[in-house]
């Protein structure tokens, strides 16, 4: 247990930032998902929206919960995948 004012105050910080984070890890995993969902579905239009959505939630994501270089490996990923398609 925290023995100072500030001490208790960063254990709040720390859980109400640590909730955020893991919300917006989730809303890019998720978008990921679906875009791979409609990339094995075979339907072009819905994978070329799905991951350019991805890519908006990944791309916002980065210096928040992701590092820019992984941010760009996975888009890079994903639109590789979406080109196979054609």
């Amino acid at each position: 247990m925290a023995n100072h004012k500030s001490s208790e105050k960063r254990i709040l910080v720390t859980a109400k930032k640590n909730a955020v984070n893991t919300a917006r890890r989730s809303v890019v995993k998720t978008a990921t998902k679906k875009a791979l969902v409609a990339i094995e579905s075979g339907d072009k239009n819905a994978a070329v929206s799905a991951a350019r959505a991805a890519e908006s939630k990944i791309m916002k994501s980065v210096g928040k919960v992701m590092p820019k270089k992984r941010a760009a490996r996975k888009v890079s990923r994903l639109a590789k995948k979406v080109a196979k398609m054609a």
